[in-house]
């Protein structure tokens, strides 16, 4: 393709982030202008390459996503997380294609310093080749699991990970210099964001800075554990941190029947779900109830249920909300769960409807967690115990 086609493709994929209000770091817009994703991207068309969505890189035998190529979206608004700035020596969990780590080397300049992580030898290789290709040649990719970190290279003034966490590694921890930030995407019990944790002076990390996304998760030894299940025969699969009290077989059966459709008040958009509703219901889960995600593969149907969402359910009875369904509930069994969401929605409608700017998350070492207060909602993790509240 020729290099002025390749270069009006690079300027469409930097407005529309613009337009999404992804870029208002000029820094982080000037790297997405001067780094070409294509070159990342060798096996998809350029007009692939410029896409703002994800690109599935390795799958696993079940044909699950285990790497892909992140959404400029959600890149451009971590790496502005990150507060990057000329000379940084920076860490980074997740090579992939070394299209972030080159966005990162662009922004340290030339007296910075980056180096990126890759379990996965086969896309570390690929990494280094495409870096090669973009002229990167002075960032470090090492092959290896990332629970560690890099020492070698230590202190690092900031540490990102681009694949979803359960806990952080205390070796990162170690490995970040004081006050330094550490971006990563965690998991709350179903969803997750990508939290801008700040050391603190009392040994605990603060962030103030949380967004949605969605992530593949870390694999290896810092990997969390099992937190997801299929649904009889069916793709559906639910994601949630009490997955170990969900009798599948018996959801199986509770969905196998009919169901009816519901209605919240609200003209509900995925944004109302992912900026609020599905954190006031993580948040305020009402006894006796799990509350999940669930995903279903694009083009299929299960159970009379496409997409992904939100769900609440009890014995006896589950809703579904899905995200793009404009507030309807899908509610199996009796009205139950659907009774509680409606509770919970009308409770987070009489407050505030986005929720993110007053979500707040610490991390403070398990034998440390007289740091921690009484707020919110507490989640026991490998090293950590993480609370999570609205300021």
């Amino acid at each position: 393709m020729p290099a002025a086609d390749l270069d009006k493709l690079q300027r469409g994929l930097v407005d529309e982030l613009r337009r999404k209000r992804a870029l208002s770091d000029a820094v982080v817009e000037a790297a997405f202008t001067a780094v070409p994703r294509h070159l990342f991207l060798p096996d998809v068309t350029p007009q692939e390459a410029y896409r703002d969505h994800a690109i599935p890189l390795k799958r696993g035998a079940n044909g699950e996503t285990l790497s892909s190529a992140s959404q400029p979206t959600i890149m451009a608004l971590m790496l502005e997380q990150l507060e990057l700035r000329p000379g940084m020596n920076v860490l980074e969990i997740g090579a992939a294609t070394g299209f972030n780590a080159a966005l990162i080397k662009h922004i340290v300049g030339k007296r910075g310093s980056v180096t990126t992580l890759e379990i996965d030898n086969d896309l570390s290789q690929r990494a280094i080749d495409n870096l090669y290709a973009a002229g990167m040649t002075d960032v470090h990719v090492v092959n290896r699991d990332a629970v560690s970190g890099y020492e070698p290279r230590a202190q690092y003034d900031r540490i990102i990970a681009t694949a979803g966490v359960w806990d952080l590694p205390n070796a990162w921890l170690m490995q970040l210099r004081d006050e330094g930030r550490l971006v990563a995407p965690i998991w709350l019990d179903g969803v997750q964001v990508s939290a801008a944790f700040v050391k603190q002076s009392d040994g605990s990390l603060l962030s103030e800075d949380n967004r949605p996304c969605a992530f593949v998760y870390l694999q290896g030894l810092a990997a969390g554990p099992q937190v997801r299940k299929r649904v009889g025969s069916s793709d559906l699969e639910i994601l949630a941190d009490d997955i170990d009290k969900i009798d599948t077989a018996a959801l199986h059966l509770l969905l196998s029947q009919d169901y009816e459709i519901y209605h919240l008040p609200g003209d509900m958009a995925q944004e109302d779900y992912w900026y609020g509703f599905q954190l006031h219901m993580m948040l305020h889960e009402p006894p006796r109830h799990i509350f999940a995600v669930y995903a279903i593969p694009e083009g299929e149907t299960f159970y009379g249920l496409e997409g992904n969402g939100v769900l609440l359910f009890t014995a006896g009875s589950a809703a579904f909300a899905p995200y793009d369904s404009g507030g309807s509930v899908f509610s199996f069994g009796s009205s139950a769960s659907f009774m509680a969401i409606q509770t919970l929605y009308d409770d987070w409608w009489a407050s505030e409807t986005n929720l993110l700017e007053r979500l707040r998350l610490r991390l403070a070492p398990i034998k440390r967690d007289r740091l921690l207060d009484a707020r919110g909602k507490r989640f026991v993790r490998k090293d950590h115990r993480l609370q999570v509240w609205l300021a």
